[in-house]
């Protein structure tokens, strides 16, 4: 079982990442987010080692979001980590609190129990859409991400931790306006 440490949208304005989902799961055999029964949400770190149990990760989610905000991500582009099968996500506007978040989380972990991506250095900010892109859709996919042509907003109110597969939430701070 692997701990995460995430952002995500609980309120209204996660339905235009929803929506996008709904659209994305076209290109896949089996709709990847609708299936893992979580909103919205950015992940900071992924760790699979028991040096990086359950208490460390909650402190750290704590520590991070230690006098945050709420934060408002605008999305205009989609964009796509190669690999087999294709993941679509939404590009996030640079923000710095998201920056501030994954150094804090960073900093109370070693990053060297972190999943490799997730780390200082390798760790790209997104709100994923779609992780099974079926590789008989990829142009598809592909396509539709150069044409996406939107400005979306979506309000991030919530830090939490949690334990996956299934996702299980274990500590979660709902953060102020």
């Amino acid at each position: 079982m692997a701990l995460a440490i995430n952002i995500r949208s609980d309120n209204d304005s996660a339905g235009e990442i929803v929506r996008l989902w709904h659209q994305v799961a076209v290109f896949e055999a089996e709709p990847s987010m609708r299936a893992l029964g979580y909103r919205p949400h950015f992940t900071f770190a992924i760790y699979d080692s028991p040096a990086a149990h359950e208490q460390a990760a909650c402190d750290a989610m704590l520590a991070a979001s230690s006098g945050e905000r709420q934060l408002r991500i605008r999305f205009k582009r989609i964009r796509w980590f190669e690999a087999s099968p294709l993941v679509l996500w939404a590009e996030p506007e640079a923000n710095e609190s998201l920056a501030r978040i994954h150094g804090i989380i960073s900093a109370a972990i070693d990053p060297a129990h972190c999943r490799p991506h997730y780390r200082p250095g390798a760790w790209t900010p997104h709100c994923t859409l779609g992780t099974a892109i079926a590789d008989e859709r990829r142009d598809d996919a592909m396509d539709f991400a150069h044409a996406f042509d939107r400005n979306i907003e979506v309000l991030f109110d919530v830090v939490d931790c949690v334990a996956f597969p299934p996702v299980r939430i274990i500590a979660e701070r709902k953060l102020p306006l």
